[in-house]
């Protein structure tokens, strides 16, 4: 196969599918999970994940936090490149952070404590923080963390967007909008073999089943998605193998809490005691998600016995609806994505709480039309999930201290404020793990947001690929690619 500059017929192409196409090419303005698997190619981050989760040195070889928790020093990498040419070094990771943090950026929140950052010389980097903040070098390993190269932006301007430049093995390319974009590989990269292949190639492939022929025919070498139901259809023979692993993300719905029927906490804890997470799990997942109750998976720590779905429970449902003086039932409309299985949970959903009186109408919405109905308030119920992120400050913070920036439930709770804030400040894990014990009682009481399950990274991937290494980000990772 030839390459996007026709060098070589034996050149080595990896075709990814995606499930959705990929808006801005710029980590400062991202918002979706689809953008996330394109940048782990064009931008390499401060810090990384390895495969246990751990944080491991990636453009800064290492660092160093001190007694207080408040400075962190990080000693960059010597020698790297920009793909454009230009020198990585600290004045380029200053100008990335501080970027970051303007306000049209859609990760000033990640770094809203950084009071002064101080270039001591080329290859080191002095981060001074307002307040300890234990998740900030978690925060470092996304996309808060992957440094772009400042003369490109500085000559992009506006459409950097469109033309985005970092350090990473693959160097962007084009792309065909709603079709296809293409990366091909960075000839300077620093680290030493890689990237292995020559190419690669994500297609938009919306429809999972689409991708998952692609996959069985050869068009594609990785799908981001795999179809549940083929999950009991898996052959030794088969040309291809599929990542199935959990995720440190959850899916459910928000409630409106401003506004009735939801402004009630017994109406909310009703409906969360109606809802048969075993039976979603089993019927729309083929089991590969885990029920749930809780934003922390299985693989976070602060993941607990919370975690464990209530039993379903019509008559305390209907006694919680008396006491709210809903004791005939309600109706209400429940946003939700546009995909089948999003449509298949709903359904279950409408049938599981219509024996209480409940009657459920579902509308269905783009992502992006849901975050807008979500900021405005425009809305009942709202069915929008989370990819989520290594460390659980980052799945739950934002999403129900009071005013956040997902907390699309307008719910507040100066106790739960307070629980969060001192997990955000507190180092110690055991501590951390017992502010979030004591903030999800608070949230099964109030029920702000129904948690449904926590998702499986599902990957279907050619048997022809090698060097596939999987990360509990749920990204994949294209540098130790080959075929």
């Amino acid at each position: 196969m030839m390459t996007a500059a026709g060098c070589s017929a034996m050149a080595m192409t990896i075709n990814i599918s995606l499930d959705n196409d990929p808006g801005k090419l710029d980590p400062s303005q991202s918002s979706m999970i689809a953008e996330r698997m394109v940048y782990q190619s064009i931008f390499d981050k401060l810090l990384d994940l390895d495969e246990s989760g751990k944080i491991v040195p990636m453009l800064a070889e290492r660092w160093t936090v001190s007694d207080d928790q408040k400075t962190y020093t990080l000693f960059l990498r010597k020698g790297v490149k920009f793909q454009d040419g230009t020198p990585f070094d600290a004045k380029a990771v200053e100008f990335n952070l501080l970027r970051a943090q303007e306000k049209n950026s859609l990760r000033r929140n990640d770094l809203k404590y950084i009071k002064q950052i101080t270039v001591v010389d080329a290859a080191t980097l002095k981060i001074e923080l307002s307040t300890p903040f234990a998740p900030f070098l978690s925060i470092l390993t996304d996309r808060a963390g992957m440094i772009s190269s400042p003369a490109a932006i500085r000559k992009f301007g506006d459409d950097y967007v469109n033309n985005p430049v970092g350090t990473g093995p693959f160097i962007y390319k084009g792309r065909l909008k709603g079709a296809s974009l293409t990366l091909d590989k960075n000839p300077d990269y620093w680290q030493a073999g890689l990237p292995k292949a020559d190419q690669v190639v994500y297609k938009i492939m919306n429809d999972v089943n689409v991708a998952f022929n692609n996959l069985r025919s050869g068009q594609v070498d990785i799908t981001n998605r795999f179809p549940y139901k083929e999950l009991s259809n898996l052959s030794g023979a088969a040309r291809y193998s599929v990542i199935n692993q959990p995720s440190l993300g959850f899916r459910g719905f928000y409630f409106n809490t401003a506004k009735p029927p939801f402004d009630k906490p017994e109406v909310r804890q009703a409906v969360d005691i109606l809802i048969d997470r075993a039976a979603i799990a089993k019927v729309v997942y083929n089991g590969a998600v885990s029920p749930g109750h809780s934003p922390f998976s299985k693989v976070q720590f602060a993941h607990g016995a919370d975690d464990a779905p209530p039993k379903v429970d019509l008559a305390r449902a209907k006694a919680l609806l008396k006491a709210a003086g809903k004791e005939s039932g309600f109706a209400f409309h429940l946003i939700l994505p546009t995909t089948p299985e999003d449509l298949q949970v709903g359904q279950m959903v409408q049938g599981m709480l219509r024996p209480a009186g409940i009657n459920v109408t579902l509308e269905k919405a783009e992502l992006a039309a849901q975050i807008e109905v979500g900021k405005a308030g425009n809305y009942e119920a709202l069915m929008v999930g989370w990819s989520g992120r290594p460390d659980p400050d980052q799945n739950i913070y934002d999403f129900v201290v009071t005013n956040g920036s997902l907390n699309y439930s307008r719910y507040g709770s100066p106790e739960l404020d307070t629980l969060l804030q001192q997990a955000r400040i507190e180092n110690d894990i055991a501590k951390r793990k017992s502010s979030y014990d004591q903030a999800m009682q608070i949230l099964l009481k109030q029920v702000p947001y129904v948690y449904l399950n926590h998702d499986n990274v599902l990957f279907g991937i050619s048997q022809a690929v090698k060097g596939f290494r999987f990360i509990p980000d749920g990204v994949i990772r294209t540098a130790t690619l080959a075929k």
